[in-house]
């Protein structure tokens, strides 16, 4: 285990000792996609399995067949984001506030290329840093627009503040988010201003699948906190590889490629299985905040909305 610390450039050289000195058989990536892209095209040219746990940007598996994604490119979730405002939520003028790096680009991507089809008129777009912590000009250009709903990129540690100062302002607009939100560090950081804020992400709390309740009360009891989103989709990502080295063995790189391919298994975060691509198919989550937790509010299920490309 090496931690890249969300560098591409600390992500390159681990990968290198990975794959040459250290002799591993296949690789987990529980970074984001800068980190994860640098590593991706490295495990390809050494032909060894490679799963990206949870980055979202799209060039991650076009890397190579060795690259596989078991969490959803942030193109599809951004897609998802449009059709739970836009239909199931019926709300139509969405003001859009933007991360600006991969992960927040390609969900906005995603969102917008499906805006019109479900109806969303957007009402403006406004970008921010991951450093940024004050959001004053963004806030007050969404409370100029009057929006229906918000729908804001960011992680945790960006949304709990931007969700606190749109509630400042006095917006009572809906804020969605996607599973950068997805942690209770965002309810602890947002306070009761997280209440009712809603996400797209992997991970339900209240699902009735015996592996997922067996994971949210192995890792509760383990790390003394609520799972997330992370926690979830790396025990999927691991879970995936534990059993394909089942099936293929570790002696050998292409077979264990081809058993990663042709997965089909239950996990934490629905049931798995890969396009051509390496893309993972799977139903989209809906979590809302309710009384300081996250709580089921819907499930997005769409075969032909969420196809992930297939080269």
């Amino acid at each position: 285990v090496y931690d890249d610390q969300a560098s591409p450039k600390e992500a390159a050289p681990l990968a290198v000792k990975l794959t040459t000195q250290d002799g591993v058989t296949a690789g987990i990536s529980g970074s984001y996609s800068g980190s994860t892209r640098a590593a991706a095209t490295i495990f390809q040219e050494n032909a060894i399995p490679y799963i990206s746990a949870y980055a979202v940007h799209p060039d991650i598996t076009r890397a190579g067949d060795y690259v596989f994604r078991t969490s959803f490119m942030g193109e599809v979730q951004g897609r998802a984001g449009a059709k739970l405002i836009g239909d199931l939520m019926g709300l139509k003028r969405v003001a859009m506030i933007t991360l600006n790096n991969d992960f927040g680009k390609s969900l906005a991507s995603g969102f917008k290329e499906k805006a019109a089809e479900f109806g969303i008129e957007i009402t403006g777009e406004s970008e921010y840093s991951i450093k940024d912590r004050e959001f004053g000009p963004i806030v007050a250009k969404v409370k100029s627009d009057n929006p229906d709903a918000i729908y804001a990129s960011g992680y945790f540690f960006t949304a709990g503040p931007l969700v606190r100062q749109i509630r400042a302002a006095g917006i009572s607009a809906p804020v969605i988010g996607q599973e950068g939100y997805d942690s209770q560090k965002f309810i602890e950081i947002a306070g009761p201003d997280a209440e009712g804020v809603i996400i797209t992400t992997s991970l339900d709390r209240d699902s009735t699948n015996p592996i997922t309740q067996a994971f949210i009360r192995g890792f509760e009891e383990k790390a003394g906190y609520p799972t997330d989103m992370v926690a979830a989709s790396a025990h999927t990502a691991v879970l995936v590889m534990a059993e394909a080295l089942k099936k293929a063995g570790a002696s050998d790189g292409a077979a264990l490629r081809s058993a990663i391919a042709e997965t089909s298994v239950d996990a934490s975060t629905g049931h798995i299985s890969f396009n051509a691509l390496g893309e993972v198919k799977k139903d989209v989550q809906v979590q809302v905040v309710k009384d300081g937790a996250w709580r089921h509010y819907a499930v997005i299920s769409d075969p032909v909305l969420l196809a992930p490309p297939e080269e």
